[in-house]
């Protein structure tokens, strides 16, 4: 209810509309209306009530609220059914249970802020109140679970593409999952799942996504390496907009790659590449060790050519790569 009483006053933004006008469209009592009115007032939106006027939505809230993301949403499947937290330890969480309690394929899971954000190799991801998008999808794939970590390059991918429509944005892929931005990492993509020897029960596809995340708030260790898309959009950003624009994107390419496989996706990966042709720094599990980034395979691992010649395939690990004046890793 409180969604279709949002959608009335958005068309009226900026002027009055009566609680009896309100009342008579979606059929409930005024105080019904004064009740949700004040509800939404406590999650964020700016509503003011005019004497002998009635309520004006003076603006949007820059929330990730569910009808904020649904208002601006052209998904068939993704996406339709939003469960929303203000605080949690981590939306990938939230995702995993649903998934076992048997949310529909498309769930999305979105927070405004995480306490406990988890990246690769078990790092944290720093998840601030309204600074950045904190979200989880739940898929639930038919193909088998050895095809599932290509869905990680496959959000990367998503990403780069939905970021491209904001002038000032020309986003690049570091191996396998980080999004760069002008050399500083702005996202990353967390892929865990749960599967038998030949079926996918589900797959959750986290994405950390910093917004406007300003580097005075940013943990000291992070500020050399991290960055935000408002540092360097050439426009303000909605958060509710960003997130119905990735998921158009990942609906897109998820629905391609369920009818083509995954080669179109790899081919998308290597043009948004900032990996291949440089040089890299590889600290696996084993060992680490120094080469030249020349290719993905079918699977998605990376092909490192050591100096001595030796092709090297990358599953798992760390891979730096060298700044473009040679002074450093990013």
């Amino acid at each position: 209810m409180r969604d279709k009483i949002i959608s009335i006053l958005r068309e009226h933004i900026g002027s009055p509309l009566s609680g009896e006008e309100i009342s008579k469209k979606i059929l409930i009592s005024r105080t019904a209306v004064w009740k949700h009115i004040r509800q939404l007032k406590q999650a964020g939106y700016d509503i003011q009530a005019v004497n002998k006027k009635g309520y004006i939505l003076s603006a949007l809230p820059d929330l990730v609220l569910p009808g904020e993301i649904t208002s601006c949403l052209a998904t068939r499947w993704l996406g339709r059914n939003i469960i929303y937290r203000g605080s949690v330890k981590s939306t990938n969480d939230i995702a995993k249970q649903a998934a076992l309690e048997g949310c529909p394929h498309g769930t999305v899971i979105v927070a405004e802020e995480q306490s406990g954000g988890r990246g690769r190799l078990a790092r944290g991801w720093f998840s601030p109140l309204h600074r950045g998008l904190w979200f989880s999808v739940v898929l639930r794939p038919p193909f088998l679970p050895q095809e599932a970590p290509k869905l990680t390059l496959l959000m990367a991918v998503v990403l780069a593409e939905a970021l491209a429509v904001y002038p000032g944005v020309q986003t690049g892929i570091k191996w396998p999952n980080d999004i760069l931005l002008q050399g500083k990492k702005i996202s990353g993509i967390l892929t865990e799942m749960s599967a038998e020897m030949e079926a996918i029960n589900y797959v959750v596809i986290g994405t950390g996504l910093n917004t406007n995340t300003p580097e005075e708030i940013l943990p000291v260790n992070l500020r050399e390496k991290a960055g935000s898309l408002n540092d360097f959009a050439a426009l303000p950003v909605s958060r509710a907009r960003l997130l119905s624009g990735i998921l158009a994107a990942l609906e897109k390419i998820y629905d391609e790659t369920i009818k083509s496989g995954f080669i179109p996706v790899l081919k998308r990966w290597r043009e948004y590449s900032v990996t291949l042709g440089r040089k890299v720094r590889v600290d696996a599990p084993d060992e680490s060790f120094a080469g030249e980034a020349v290719d993905i395979d079918e699977t998605g691992a990376l092909l490192v050519r050591r100096a001595s010649g030796k092709l090297e395939k990358v599953l798992a690990g760390d891979v730096s790569v060298r700044t473009a004046d040679g002074e450093g890793y990013i």
